[in-house]
C-alpha cells in the first residue's frame, strides 16, 4: 500500500522551535558520542576480557530496566523543557569526575561501570523528553521529517564529528574526550530552557473531550484508545493503554526481540574491529564513521521511502535487510567488506527507526506518552544488557559468532510478523 502525501504537506517547514530541539539534540549527541567512543577504548587500557568490556555496553542500557518508567512519570508530570535541561546536568557532572578521576590516575574499572549506569539515566530522561517534545512543535505531517533530522543530527555528530574526533583524542590522552564530552554537554541546557511553553507539557486539546479508559477496550490495528482526563490519569492507565492496544503491544513484542538481536551482536564490536580485522585504536572513530555513514543515508531517505512505499513495506523491508547485512559482517574476510555490511545493517535500523518513531507518536495520547514510552523502552531496551552479556560470552569462542545468530533471529523475526509490520501503512493512514 502506497500512502501519498501532497506537495504541500511536504513543503511545510518544521519551525524555529524544533531547531532549538533540534540544536540542544545535536550537541547532547556531540556528547553521548565523543563518551560512547572514549569510555570502551578507556576500559580497553584496564582489560582485554570480552565480558568485561561488553559490561560497559551493557550497563548503558540497564537505566531503562529499573529507570524507563520513572523517566515517563517525570516527563509527563513536570517541565519537559527542565527535565532535558536537568539530565545533561547530571551527565556532564558525571563527565567531569571522570576525567578528574582519569588525569589524576585514579580511575578504575568500577568507576566506568558505574558512570556509565548514571549517564544511562540522563540519556532516559533526556531522550523521553525529546521524543514527548516533537509532537507539540511540528504536528502529525511533520513527524518523520522531524524524526528524520533528529536521528539525522545524531548520526552526523555521533558517527562523522565526536567519534572520530574521541579516537584521536584517546590517542593523545586518556582525558581529553572525556573534558571534550562534558562541554558538550553545557549548551542543551540553555536550549532546552529556551524552548516554548508548548513544550513544557502535553498538547490536550484535541484529546480533552474524549473519555476515560474503559475496562473491556480493546484497540485493534487503525483504532486509536481514548486517553484519559489529564487530571486523573495514572501509570496503571499508562500500562492499560499498552496493553489494550493489540498491535502497539505486538509491535512492543517485536522490537523487543529485534532490539535484543541487535545488541546480542554488536556487544563484541570494539574487539571485532581491533582484535578480528586489525584495526588501530587510533582509527576506530573513522571506521565508526564509515558504518554511519549508512545510518545517516537511512536517516534520510526514509521519510520519501515511507511517502512512497508505505510504512509498512518500509519497515519490513528495512529489517530483512539488517538481519541479511548482519550476517555479511559476521562473515567479512577483511576490514572493509565488514565496514561495508555494518553500514548496510546501519541503514536498515535507521530506516526502521524513523518511521516506527513517528508512528507511536501518532498513535500515543500526549498526556501518557512519556509513561507510555518509558514502558516500552523499559522492556525493549531493558533487555539489551541481557542480550549484550550474552554476546560477549558467545564472543570467548568467536567474535565473528554474535553477528551470525543475530542474523538468524533478526530474519525469522521479521518473516514471522510480516503482516504486523506491513499493517503498520493503515494504521499511520487512519492517525493521520
Amino acid at each position: 500500500m502506497t500512502v501519498a502525501s501532497s506537495p504541500v504537506r511536504r513543503q511545510l517547514p518544521l519551525g524555529r522551535d524544533f531547531g532549538k530541539l533540534w540544536t540542544a539534540a545535536a550537541f547532547s549527541n556531540l556528547a553521548d558520542g565523543v563518551g560512547r567512543t572514549a569510555v570502551p577504548l578507556i576500559a580497553t587500557t584496564l582489560t582485554r576480557d570480552p565480558v568485561a568490556i561488553a559490561a560497559v555496553g551493557a550497563l548503558a542500557f540497564v537505566p531503562w530496566l529499573f529507570f524507563g518508567l520513572p523517566a515517563g512519570m517525570i516527563v509527563d508530570r513536570f517541565d519537559r523543557r527542565r527535565v532535558m535541561a536537568s539530565a545533561n546536568v547530571l551527565r556532564g557532572a558525571v563527565a567531569v569526575a571522570l576525567a578528574a578521576l582519569t588525569a589524576t590516575g585514579h580511575l578504575e574499572l568500577w568507576h566506568l561501570l558505574v558512570a556509565t549506569v548514571v549517564f544511562g539515566i540522563g540519556e532516559t530522561l533526556f531522550d523521553n523528553a525529546t521524543n514527548a517534545v516533537i509532537p507539540s512543535l511540528v504536528g502529525r505531517p511533520g513527524l518523520d521529517r522531524a524524526n528524520s533530522r533528529i536521528q539525522a543530527a545524531q548520526i552526523t555528530i555521533d558517527s562523522f564529528v565526536a567519534q572520530p574526533i574521541a579516537g584521536v583524542l584517546f590517542a593523545i590522552s586518556l582525558v581529553l574526550p572525556l573534558w571534550v564530552g562534558s562541554i558538550g554537554y553545557l549548551v542543551p541546557i540553555a536550549l532546552a530552557l529556551m524552548l516554548p511553553v508548548s513544550a513544557a507539557y502535553a498538547l490536550r486539546g484535541s484529546r480533552s473531550a474524549e473519555a476515560e479508559f474503559a475496562t473491556d477496550e480493546v484497540a485493534a490495528p487503525g483504532e486509536r484508545l481514548p486517553a484519559s482526563d489529564p487530571q486523573r490519569v495514572s501509570t496503571k492507565d499508562a500500562a492499560l493503554y499498552l496493553w489494550r492496544h493489540r498491535y502497539l503491544r505486538a509491535l512492543v513484542v517485536f522490537t523487543s526481540i529485534l532490539g535484543g538481536a541487535f545488541a546480542f551482536a554488536q556487544a563484541p564490536t570494539i574487539l571485532y574491529f581491533l582484535e578480528t580485522q586489525g584495526v588501530a585504536p587510533a582509527a576506530i572513530g573513522f571506521v565508526t564513521a564509515g558504518i554511519g555513514a549508512g545510518a545517516l543515508l537511512g536517516s534520510l531517505v526514509a521519510p520519501a521511502l515511507v511517502r512512497r512505499f508505505g510504512r509498512g513495506a518500509v519497515m519490513l523491508v528495512a529489517n530483512l535487510g539488517a538481519g541479511v547485512c548482519l550476517a555479511l559482517v559476521g562473515i567479512a574476510p577483511e576490514v572493509v567488506s565488514a565496514i561495508v555490511a555494518y553500514a548496510g545493517m546501519a541503514f536498515a535500523v535507521s530506516l526502521w527507526n524513523v518511521p516506527w518513531g513517528a508512528l507511536r507518536q501518532m498513535i500515543i495520547p500526549g498526556d501518557i506518552f512519556g509513561r507510555v514510552l518509558g514502558i516500552i523502552r523499559s522492556l525493549t531496551w531493558g533487555l539489551f544488557p541481557i542480550a549484550t552479556m550474552l554476546g560477549g560470552l558467545v564472543a570467548r569462542v568467536d567474535l565473528r559468532l554474535p553477528y551470525v545468530i543475530a542474523a538468524v533471529v533478526t530474519i525469522i523475526a521479521a518473516l514471522a510478523a510480516a503482516r504486523l509490520l506491513l499493517a503498520a501503512s493503515r494504521v499511520s493512514a487512519n492517525e493521520e
